[in-house]
C-alpha cells in the first residue's frame, strides 16, 4: 500500500532523513519506534506532505506522491492523527469529528455513529468544546476525526504521550476495531513493549535512517536494544 524509497528530508539546511526505506501491506500494523529527535515524526510529515519530496520517494499504491500536498494525499485515504491532537478549540467535540468527514468524502465503516460506539465517552460529551476535554479525551477526538475520512491507511505520531496508563489501554483497545475496519496503521511509539504487543512488523530508527526493520514476533530485546541506541545490550 505505502513505499518510501531513499526517502530524504530537511529543515533549511538540517538534514533530518537519509534515504529511509519503509513498505506498509494493506491491512497490516507497523510500528516506527525510535529517541526523541531520531526522525520518527518527520517521516510521517514526509508521507503525508507536510515536508514535500521528490515524487517517487513515497509511492502509494505504486504510484509516485512524494511531491503532493497533504489535501491531496489524504483524498487518497491516508489520514494522520498528529502529534499533540490539535483539535480545533473553537469547534465542538462534533464538530471536529466532522472536519474529518468532510476533508474526504468515501463511503466506508466509519461515521459518527461508529467513532461514538468506538469510543462512547466522546458521544457523552459531543456538545463539548473539544479542547474542554481531558488529554485521554482529547486524543480519542483526533483519531475519530481522522477515521471520520475513512482512511486506507491511519498515521498515529505518539498517541500514548502524556496520557495517564488507564487511558493509553482504552486508545490501544480500540486499534483491533481499526484494523477490523480495513484500515492499515502506522504507529510512531516510544512505548516500545505496547507497540510491539500491536503490530505485526516494527523499524527503529536513529538519527534519521532504518536500524532495524523486522516482524515483532521474530525480534529481540537485544535486536530492539543495538538499533535503539547503536550498541550491543
Amino acid at each position: 500500500m505505502l513505499e518510501t524509497r531513499g526517502l530524504t528530508a530537511n529543515y533549511g539546511q538540517f538534514r533530518a532523513l537519509f534515504g529511509v526505506d519503509i513498505t506498509v501491506a494493506v491491512g497490516e500494523c507497523v510500528a516506527i519506534i525510535g529517541a526523541n529527535g531520531a526522525g520518527k515524526s518527520t517521516l510521517m510529515r514526509s508521507i503525508t506532505g507536510v515536508i514535500g519530496n521528490a515524487p517517487g520517494m513515497v509511492l502509494h499504491r505504486g504510484e509516485p506522491i512524494g511531491a503532493l500536498s497533504s489535501a491531496e494525499i489524504m483524498k487518497r485515504g491516508i489520514a494522520m492523527v498528529p502529534e499533540g491532537r490539535r483539535l480545533f478549540p473553537s469547534l465542538t467535540v462534533e464538530e471536529n469529528l466532522l472536519v474529518g468527514a468532510h476533508a474526504r468524502k468515501v463511503p466506508g465503516p466509519w461515521n459518527l455513529d461508529a467513532v461514538y460506539d468506538l469510543f462512547p465517552i466522546l458521544r457523552e460529551r459531543r456538545k463539548r468544546p473539544g479542547t474542554a476535554l481531558s488529554g485521554g479525551q482529547q486524543q480519542m477526538v483526533a483519531i475519530g476525526r481522522a477515521l471520520m475520512s475513512n482512511p486506507e491507511l491511519l498515521l498515529c505520531d505518539e498517541i500514548s504521550l502524556g496520557l495517564a496508563p488507564v487511558v493509553i489501554r482504552d486508545i490501544y483497545a480500540a486499534l483491533p476495531k481499526i484494523r477490523a475496519g480495513g484500515a492499515a496503521i502506522v504507529l510512531v511509539e516510544q512505548d516500545i513493549g505496547r507497540a510491539l504487543a500491536v503490530a505485526d512488523r516494527v523499524y527503529c530508527m536513529m538519527e534519521g535512517r532504518v536500524t532495524l526493520a523486522a516482524r515483532t514476533a521474530e525480534v529481540t530485546r537485544d535486536d530492539i536494544h543495538s538499533a535503539y541506541f547503536g550498541v550491543a545490550a
